[in-house]
């Protein structure tokens, strides 16, 4: 649909592009549409998650135990693995249509001047050398030089991180256009919002051409950073592999040469093979990603990718901008300021004194009716404060607004000339730039310099500063000029992009936690500064982008380990910024919403959007988005993901645990010349103790305590560090060591094969239990493991005790498991010795603790 008029406008700069040259250049420079990574359908999504290593493991597993003829064991795995799928696969498809969902479903409207006509147009459409006209409430769709500017003011925060809209003027110039920021700037970038005024463009750039399309390429110039999880664990799963290939090897060379049957050599290689087979490694990690992502997803955080929940929980350095992420992206009042001194904050005093609602009041009498500018809509804001009741009684009672009169570039001052109801004169309202309504006054040098000194008191604070005055006039018809009214000067107000009220407990909770607050902003010095002291970030020395620019890397790597606020910073150096703290071995997430925060976010380890005001870039380039905004919700993301963390090295250290003694049970018959104890039916009765524990219960098991008091794992520490692997093998060798002497014992004891693999068994199966149990918790006791409550663990218990129970009493289920009724005194044994590991088990681990986890005790 199109809508046309003639244009007919004052002193008009061109007619505009014909419709002929407008198709020409399209059809040469293509749509103005910024460089975007296609949306991940669901065959993609499914084809990214079969190629991950730790699954392909797990498939690979399951087919090995099919080859060998194990079909209970092959469906197990390929059970958890086509769990895993489903699991990952909903929840990075959820990831993919919610962010469908916060993605504009088509270009912005532009208004353009074609053929002398005015046209509105898909944005998409818009070319090189079109006129576009911009009114109050536009998005900019590309970038361009104004040659009519009529108060135009821009917000551009998406691109530069300043939460202050910019004033623009107007030019016949076309040299080349700037970088994006700072006041009376003749030119317009795509993504921009014109919030007050009007004025038409002249389009210089277009897609990727533009400065927000040139930040899009630079995106596909960075590859986004491997998750450490996956390096690890491909590492870990091959040396471990390794080592049940070769024990399997081993037991049938021995088992050939000693007894000399390979057939009976090649059986029992087997059943060790499948006693050590890692693939619980693959589920665990997969489980425990896919199952970390769904409880995430509950608090409000959306996840991408999967692996990066534990790289958050290790994060070092968390990078964040300031507008939009630290604080609400919107102007609010802070204070009003007499010309005698006397202040009012907000929000807290009620505004009940008349000489601050007469200030207040004139503010909102020389802002727009219904206002866009967002410093005019927090002056509307007061109205609602307490004691802000009678502040628009001029709608109620018949005021009309009589003439504008717009920014000037030599007068940073606008006003409003009103009529009251009944009345011939006029009232003037007007506010601006300190030095404008100064100017306006006709105020004498000392009351400049006391506006002055009140003025920079407040900036200092970092606080927007804008001066109110009145006037009135009784004269048949307005001046042209606002320099004619006599204003008096009523006082300052000094507005603030406040501070999101979760931040400062989210500081401090990341800083207790050791990890370090970066803030890197476009905003100005003492704005940034200031709102970092409000956020509780360590201030010391503020370093701006000029400087940073003057900087090389080595001066850079000498300071960013001392600087916490950056500020003036162009979306090049965040990006740089990123980098040198990378090379110092930082885990860095960087949090940001706008275009301008792109680069960096793709480059960090952990790239983390705003759900609500991020832009479409933003949440494309990053790993995590929040969806509801609340920077609060990050320290929900690192205690998650340090919990994960924990509890999957609980889990790696059970299943190396686990697998000694289930080995050493396979192994023992052949140095001791018994039968074989362990056939494929105890393997898969095992395996249905040790899958759903590894993965499930583990996974479920509450967060040790001062997890957030503790310093971040070591950038360089590998996930599963020698010493956990000596806890863990202490844990299997001890507990093979029990097991075998009490088997031992039977054999010699003349017991009988089926007793002394009953005993046997259920010694081996009451030492998986307490191994579980002594890797619930690092933090905590033995008795609190015990009554701790954990759904799936129970779960587990229940059942293995309900089979155990029916292997001694159901005469069926005894002969399936080659059994023999076992009688009271082999109880007692059984219970004693297993008890007696777990005891011995308990005593040692608060020593190791202090040196696996001295974290806990930090």
């Amino acid at each position: 649909m199109t809508d046309r008029a003639a244009y007919s406008g004052e002193n008009a700069p061109q007619l505009g592009l014909s419709a002929t040259e407008a198709a020409a250049t399209l059809a040469t420079e293509g749509p103005n549409e910024l460089p975007a990574d296609r949306q991940r359908g669901l065959r993609q999504i499914i084809g990214e998650v079969l190629r991950e290593p730790m699954l392909a493991l797990l498939l690979t597993g399951g087919l090995i135990y099919l080859a060998l003829g194990d079909l209970q064991e092959a469906l197990l795995l390929i059970a958890f693995a086509g769990f895993s799928i489903v699991v990952t696969t909903l929840q990075e498809a959820r990831s993919e249509k919610a962010l469908a969902a916060l993605r504009d479903l088509g270009s912005p409207r532009a208004l353009v001047i074609r053929d002398g006509e005015r046209i509105r147009i898909a944005g998409r459409d818009v070319v090189r050398g079109d006129l576009v006209v911009l009114n109050e409430g536009d998005r900019v769709p590309a970038d361009g030089h104004l040659l009519r500017c009529d108060g135009l003011t821009a917000d551009e925060s998406l691109l530069t991180g300043e939460s202050v809209p910019v004033a623009k003027s107007a030019t016949t110039d076309t040299a080349e256009t700037p970088r994006p920021g700072g006041d009376g700037l003749p030119f317009v970038w795509s993504g921009t919002l014109v919030v007050r005024g009007s004025g038409i463009a002249r389009i210089t750039a277009t897609g990727p051409r533009s400065e927000m399309g040139r930040i899009g390429m630079a995106l596909h110039a960075l590859e986004p950073e491997v998750p450490r999880l996956r390096r690890q664990t491909q590492r870990l799963v091959f040396w471990f592999g390794a080592l049940g290939a070769s024990a399997c090897v081993l037991a049938i060379l021995l088992y050939g040469f000693l007894r000399g049957s390979w057939l009976d050599a090649a059986l029992a290689g087997i059943a060790l093979g499948m006693s050590m087979l890692p693939e619980e490694f693959p589920v665990v990690l997969t489980v425990f990603m896919a199952m970390g992502a769904m409880r995430l997803s509950r608090v409000n955080v959306l996840t991408r990718r999967a692996a990066a929940i534990e790289t958050l929980g290790s994060a070092t350095t968390l990078c964040t901008d300031k507008t939009g992420t630290l604080t609400e992206n919107r102007m609010q009042v802070a204070e009003l300021r007499l010309p005698d001194g006397r202040t009012l904050d907000f929000p807290g005093d009620p505004l009940m004194e008349s000489d601050f609602a007469l200030l207040a009041r004139f503010g909102i009498l020389a802002s727009a009716e219904q206002p866009v500018d967002p410093m005019e809509v927090a002056f509307h804001e007061l109205a609602g404060t307490n004691g802000g009741n009678g502040l628009m009684d001029h709608r109620d009672n018949g005021w009309s607004l009589q003439r504008h009169y717009p920014l000037d570039p030599s007068l940073l001052a606008m006003s409003h000339a009103w009529r009251g109801n009944g009345s011939d004169g006029l009232v003037i309202a007007s506010k601006g730039a300190p030095e404008a309504i100064a100017e306006l006054c006709g105020m004498l040098d000392d009351d400049k310099a006391k506006m002055r000194a009140q003025a920079d008191a407040m900036a200092e604070k970092g606080l927007r500063v804008l001066g109110v005055a009145e006037a009135s006039w009784s004269g048949s018809e307005l001046p042209a000029d606002q320099r004619r009214f006599e204003f008096r000067f009523l006082g300052l107000a000094g507005l603030a992009d406040p501070l999101r009220a979760s931040v400062p407990g989210a500081v401090r909770q990341c800083r207790e936690a050791g990890i370090r607050v970066v803030m890197i902003t476009g905003d100005y010095p003492s704005t940034a500064s200031a709102i970092a002291q409000q956020a509780g970030i360590e201030t010391g020395d503020v370093l701006s982008g000029e400087e940073l620019a003057a900087m090389s890397d080595a001066e850079l790597a000498a300071r960013i380990g001392k600087v916490n606020v950056f500020a003036r910073i162009m979306p090049e150096q965040k990006l740089r910024l990123v980098d040198a703290l990378k090379a110092r071995g930082e885990i860095v997430a960087m949090t940001g919403d706008g275009v301008n925060d792109a680069p960096s976010l793709k480059s960090a380890h952990i790239g983390i959007a705003m759900g609500k005001r991020g832009t479409d870039v933003a949440r494309e380039a990053a790993s995590i988005v929040l969806l509801d905004d609340d920077f609060g919700s990050i320290v929900t993301g690192i205690r998650i993901g340090r919990k994960i963390n924990d509890n999957l090295r609980k889990a790696l250290a059970f299943i190396v645990a686990v697998h000694i003694p289930i080995a050493g049970l396979a192994l023992l018959p052949l140095f001791a010349g018994m039968p074989l104890m362990l056939a494929p039916i105890h393997i898969a009765f095992i395996e249905m103790i040790i899958d759903p524990v590894c993965s499930l219960a583990f996974e479920a098991e509450k967060e040790e305590r001062r997890l957030m008091q503790r310093p971040p794992r070591a950038p360089d520490a590998p996930l599963f560090p020698r010493w956990m692997v000596a806890w863990a093998a202490l844990q299997g060798i001890v507990a093979m060591a029990v097991i075998g002497g009490v088997t031992l014992y039977a054999w010699s004891a003349g017991l009988g094969e089926e007793r002394v693999r009953t005993i046997a068994f259920l010694s081996l199966v009451l030492g998986i239990l307490g191994l579980i149990l002594v890797n619930r918790s690092y933090s905590a006791s033995v008795i609190r493991a015990v009554i701790r409550p954990n759904r799936p663990l129970a779960t587990v218990a229940l059942a293995v005790f309900a089979i155990l129970a029916l292997s001694q009493f159901a005469p069926p289920v005894t002969e399936l498991f080659r059994f023999a009724k076992a009688s009271w005194s082999d109880l007692a044994l059984v219970a004693g010795t297993s008890f007696a590991t777990l005891l011995l088990l308990e005593t040692v681990k608060p020593w190791w603790r202090t040196r696996l986890f001295p974290e806990i005790h930090h």
